[in-house]
């Protein structure tokens, strides 16, 4: 079995599920899109995936505002407002009867081309959208197990060329960097800043603790995690002293404890990088404190938002 942030525990009733193309709802095997599709012929295109919790879409406001960003840094003008948007997953929801432990991908590119080609000008249609609601919980046993990382030798892009901020299609360094921790028999990437600092992973933000202080990267070069962002902000609120700032793999190998940060899967604990244990190679307590208090922030939400 895979293991990693994004294990799911299997549940069959995602296999009836149905998927928004546009407007139209098909069911699994049917939901299909055109190989002309600017997202397909040159990952052109944007994502943001959250999660329905108690029937709240958790930090929608977050994530909507960084699909919109992206949106506006691709030179995509997006055919609807976010109050659209946000029936059109609700009506998607309710069509498959969701209203707990669902996770919610939403791509837009940017539409049909006449012919294959980069050029944008050889749109010949509005955005697609597409909308996939699927009950998924993480799996307990990567957050009691740990995950380990190996540093790959890809770097994240530099915000000129590939802001790695961007939720964009284009995942293909991230998934180089992924085929060579798998190959190092490990379950997922660290990746380096063209700095040779510490900047994230190759699909979720990496944090250390060292002495009871939390270390993540400076937003630079990492990805513009809503997670990440949710737990320095519980850090500030706690007390807890937490720096973005710049620190390789001398500080990361002596670091007490390790833990990435995702939409899915929360806060999971890093046991082992680059062969060396991190810690004790268990689930450590600072980790278990934050873990707990961005699941705090999670309540707040639905009982709140």
């Amino acid at each position: 079995m895979v293991h990693g942030t994004h294990n799911a525990l299997e549940d069959s009733r995602n296999k009836d599920i149905l998927i928004l193309v546009n407007d139209e709802l098909f069911q699994r095997d049917e939901a299909k899109i055109s190989v002309f599709d600017s997202g397909y012929l040159v990952g052109d295109g944007v994502w943001e995936a959250l999660r329905l919790h108690h029937d709240k879409l958790v930090f929608v406001k977050d994530h909507f505002n960084r699909l919109w960003q992206s949106a506006k840094t691709v030179g995509m003008e997006l055919p609807l407002t976010k109050e659209e948007l946000i029936k059109k997953v609700r009506d998607v929801l309710s069509a498959n009867s969701m209203t707990d432990g669902v996770h919610v991908r939403i791509m837009i590119t940017r539409g049909i081309k006449k012919t294959p080609s980069q050029d944008p000008r050889l749109t010949i249609s509005g955005p697609n959208i597409v909308i996939i609601p699927e009950y998924k919980k993480a799996s307990t046993e990567s957050k009691a197990k740990g995950i380990t990382l190996f540093t790959s030798t890809i770097r994240r892009g530099s915000p000129d060329y590939l802001d790695p901020r961007l939720n964009c299609h284009s995942k293909l360094h991230e998934v180089q960097a992924l085929i060579q921790a798998i190959e190092a028999g490990a379950d997922e990437a660290l990746m380096l800043d063209v700095n040779g600092f510490v900047a994230t992973c190759n699909a979720t933000n990496f944090f250390m603790v060292k002495n009871n202080e939390v270390w993540t990267s400076t937003s630079k070069y990492c990805m513009n995690g809503i997670t990440r962002g949710k737990v320095i902000e519980v850090c500030h609120a706690n007390n807890i002293k937490c720096m973005e700032k710049d620190f390789s793999l001398f500080d990361v190998y002596g670091a007490d404890e390790a833990f990435v940060t995702g939409t899915f899967g929360g806060l999971t604990p890093v046991v082992k990088i680059d062969g060396r244990t991190i810690g004790n190679g268990k689930f450590g307590s600072m980790t278990k404190k934050l873990s707990k208090l961005y699941e705090g922030l999670i309540d707040n939400e639905v009982e709140n938002g």
